[in-house]
Order: structure tokens, then sequence, then C-alpha cells
């Protein structure tokens, strides 16, 4: 019996676990708090227990320095000390791109680093341009002396980005050359010896764009540390956040095995039936920025085989409570009908489900995780989601 009401529907709670460090036990570490929350009868079956990438991460000790991204990326796009490399449509982000160019940069400290930047935003929506500035300007290629000494700063950091970007390169030997375009092949004008793909949710798009024009000394982010002896992850370094010193924090490798291990041991050790997801960022857009949250690849880097596939979808319950209010329906009859369709399947199409545009329920699981442990981190890295699948 639960020590929930049975009037509560889906909720949500941050689980505190302790100190996370490299070569922590997070699979046994993660099954001690759900055994207390077993012990307390907040722990059932069909719950999904969420556990964010940074803590899978820090356990796995996947850490990378600026040096490893320097040396790779010198060897996978054969550079010299004195080359020239194209950054194509970065994030603009301190803790999320600032460390991986200055990585980029110390790949060629006598060369150059042209940097494209996308207009008037990022692809999640960090401002680089007021919204109408090209539109005045009338051009589609802006260069810094377009936009003047009077930069736009970030809308919320007031970070002036540019700025930024420019003295990582400086600061590494290399000359810089920053411009904002919005199509990639302007890049390739810039006889360039190696081109690396910056964005995160269209790069494989970016990337065959690069391609097509005859250029293919070019990689994306997600092929920069995702073969290493030591730290590495599928996802290269797209996902990774700075940590001390010169090191980064790259996402999690082989996040649905831990995922596997962790419900298998849950089964075994306290026979209920869960899911598991490794999560990131959620996917949330900040209505007042307009600031799109999701920095990471996707919003879940790792889940159980249950997971898959699976869609938030049903019946709309405010249309159906008024169409059979207008046909005449008490509410006994109303409740007892909506009573009787949960679970039923419909067509994506129908009338009983309009409005609810299916979902896929990893993505609001982990949204849902993600507000919840916060940005801020609140010291509970495990969150325990129920009633989402009753």
């Amino acid at each position: 019996m639960s020590i929930l009401p049975d009037y509560i529907g889906v909720s949500a709670f941050g689980i505190k676990m302790g100190i996370i460090v490299p070569g922590s036990d997070l699979v046994e570490m993660a099954y001690e708090a759900l055994s207390r929350c077993n012990s307390s009868k907040l722990l059932h079956d069909n719950d999904t227990v969420c556990v964010t990438e940074s803590v899978v991460a820090r356990a796995q000790n996947n850490y990378v320095t600026i040096k490893d991204i320097a040396l790779e990326v010198r060897k996978k796009l054969n550079l010299k000390p004195g080359s020239k490399i194209g950054v194509l449509f970065p994030m603009l982000s301190r803790n999320r791109f600032a460390p991986i160019l200055k990585g980029l940069a110390a790949a060629v400290p006598q060369g150059e680093v042209v940097v494209q930047l996308s207009y008037p935003a990022d692809e999640v929506g960090n401002q680089i341009l007021p919204d109408d500035f090209a539109e005045k300007l009338g051009k589609d290629l802006i260069t810094l002396e377009d936009i003047g000494p009077e930069r736009f700063k970030h809308p919320i950091t007031q970070v002036d980005y540019i700025d930024l970007y420019n003295d990582i390169i400086t600061q590494q030997g290399c000359r810089s050359h920053i411009f904002l375009a919005n199509d990639p092949l302007e890049m390739v004008k810039h006889s360039l010896d190696g081109i690396i793909v910056a964005n995160v949710h269209t790069r494989d798009r970016v990337k065959s764009k690069v391609l097509s024009q005859g250029f293919k000394n070019c990689i994306t982010l997600q092929e920069i540390c995702c073969d290493n002896a030591e730290a590495w992850s599928e996802w290269g370094v797209l996902g990774s956040n700075l940590s001390s010193g010169d090191k980064l924090k790259l996402a999690p490798r082989e996040a649905d095995q831990f995922a596997d291990r962790l419900q298998t041991m849950v089964r075994e050790g306290l026979g209920k039936s869960i899911e598991v997801i490794v999560y990131g960022d959620g996917a949330y857009c900040d209505p007042a920025t307009r600031i799109y949250e999701l920095a990471d690849p996707q919003p879940v880097f790792g889940m159980t085989k249950g997971l898959r596939g699976k869609y938030r979808e049903g019946i709309k319950y405010k249309y159906m409570v008024d169409k059979m209010l207008d046909e005449g329906n008490d509410i006994q009859e109303i409740e007892s009908f909506l009573e009787s369709r949960k679970g039923a399947s419909f067509e994506r199409d129908s009338i009983e489900t309009e409005g609810t545009t299916p979902r896929k329920a990893v993505d609001l699981i982990a949204s849902l995780a993600d507000l919840v442990s916060g940005s801020a981190d609140a010291g509970t890295p495990l969150i325990l989601v129920k009633g989402f699948f009753s």
C-alpha cells in the first residue's frame, strides 16, 4: 500500500543520494536510495527512476582535457600548428561550448580559427543580435564591422559572446575571424584546412551540406572524443560540460547498460518492476527569453527497453466532458465513461484525442525530472516519477 493517497496523479520526488565521485558504484548507491523509498512505501511497480547524466558520467570518471581535444582534432583533420580551421554554428555558452572552443583553437596554435555564428540566435535561442538587425541592414552575411563596437549582449547573462570567443581563440595564439551568416556554405569560401560542425541538433544535415560542396575534411562535435582508450562517449563532446581546471565532463557512455543494471537489481532485490532513464537537459523553452534549454543532443542518454517507442497519448478529457455535457449526460455518466476509456487505444486522428499531440514518453519524463532536480542542482540526482503510466 502506498503512502500517497489515491487521489494524487503524476508526481515526482527528488531523492538524495550523497556525494558521488569518480569510481563510485552508482548502481549500488541508487539501489540503496530506492531501498529507502521501498521501506517507506514510496516505490511501486510501474514507477520510473530517473538518474541525471551528470552523476553517471562522474562515477565513470568520464573527463577529458583541453589538450585531449586539441590532439584529437589535429589527428582527425590532419592539421598542422599553422592550419586554418572553421567552426560552424557553435552554441553561445560559457560552460557548454567555450571550453570546447579552447581545445579547437589549441589544435592550431599558430594558425587561424574562423567562427561562423547563426543569427539572431543560436540553435537553442541564445541571442546574438536584435531580431530585426539583419532586416534593417539588408545583408545576409554580417561582419563585426557591420555590427559596430556596441554589440548586443546576451539578454540574461549580459555576456558579449563575440568578445568571449575571440579572447579564447587569441589566448591560444591563433588569429581569430568571426562573422555571422545562416548559410553554412559561407564557411566553405574561407580556404580552410578543416571544418568542425559545432551545432547540436542539426549537425548531420549541416555536415552533409558541407560535404556536398566537395569539402571532405569535416567532422562534427560527436566525432571528437568518441573512441578514446579511457574517457569517451558515443556522443563525443556533445553534451559535455565545463569541469574544474582544463577538464570537461563528457556525457555518460553506454547509459543503457547502467539503466538495465539498476532495473535488474531493483527487480531481484526489491521485487519491483520499474523503468529507468538517464536524463540530461529537459526539452523546455523559456517563454520569456525564448531560450530552448536542450543543450544536450537529446533529453535522454539511456533507458530501459520497456520505455522504447512509448508515447504519451490518450483521451482529451476536457473535450469529452464538454461533448458529453452537450449531449445531455450527467456528471456520473461522464465519470463512468472516462474511467472505462482509461488505457483504451484510439487512432491518432480520432475526435477523442483532438488536441493531444503524441509525445515520446521519455522526453516528457526527462523534462519533468530536469525541472525537479534543477540546473542549479538540488542535491537530488535521482528523481522518482510515479503515476505516469498508470
